[in-house]
């Protein structure tokens, strides 16, 4: 099966606020992108917190069970990859079940069941250990990294982040085409919220 991964321990300090409880459409982005995990092809969900913990936790009502909670937040989206792939290999009820991790960051929250669906059949019917959205030729989130590519994340530089996993495995990266412009769309300031809304 495949597990959703939330990214959203960040601070938020171009944002002004914490990303994951920003309104868009009436909704705060964490809730839009847990709507489009609620699909078959996504067996478990986790959310992975640091800096406003507290207070994602209780705007959302997010059940224990599926937060990862990384004090290392400081050190980057990488180290909150590196929380995700420690707590699902460590658990006897995960560690020999999960077939791959679809990676989400809180600032993509404009992403349809539809694309984590198209993801999630790529991946199978593909079998290549890394799968990326695009639109427009551009490479997107949320991605899938297979299970096999789990210790390399956790060895992976902290500079060059999951991005050195991916560039290790160019040849293996299956790129899936959406008309979804969400899958670019980086939501992390105000600027780019307010041309998201259509605000003028």
């Amino acid at each position: 099966m495949l597990a959703a991964v939330i990214l959203s321990a960040g601070q938020s300090s171009r944002m002004g606020a914490h990303k994951a409880l920003v309104d868009f459409r009436g909704k705060p982005f964490l809730a839009h992108i847990l709507e489009a995990t609620t699909t078959p092809s996504i067996g478990l969900v986790r959310v992975v917190l640091g800096a406003g913990d507290q207070e994602i936790r209780s705007a959302i009502s997010l059940p224990d069970e599926i937060v990862i909670l990384n004090p290392d937040w400081e050190r980057g989206q990488l180290s909150s990859i590196q929380a995700a792939v420690r707590s699902l290999t460590e658990d006897p009820l995960t560690e020999d079940s999960i077939d791959g991790m679809l990676v989400w960051p809180v600032d993509h929250p404009l992403v349809s069941r539809a694309v984590v669906e198209s993801l999630a059949d790529a991946f199978y019917y593909l079998a290549q250990p890394i799968v990326v959205p695009t639109y427009c030729g551009r490479r997107g989130h949320p991605m899938i990294f297979a299970s096999s590519l789990f210790p390399e994340l956790l060895l992976a530089p902290e500079e060059q982040g999951a991005r050195a996993v991916v560039w290790a495995h160019a040849a293996d990266v299956a790129e899936v085409p959406t008309d979804e412009e969400g899958v670019v769309m980086n939501l992390n300031d105000p600027d780019t919220l307010r041309r998201a809304r259509g605000d003028k």
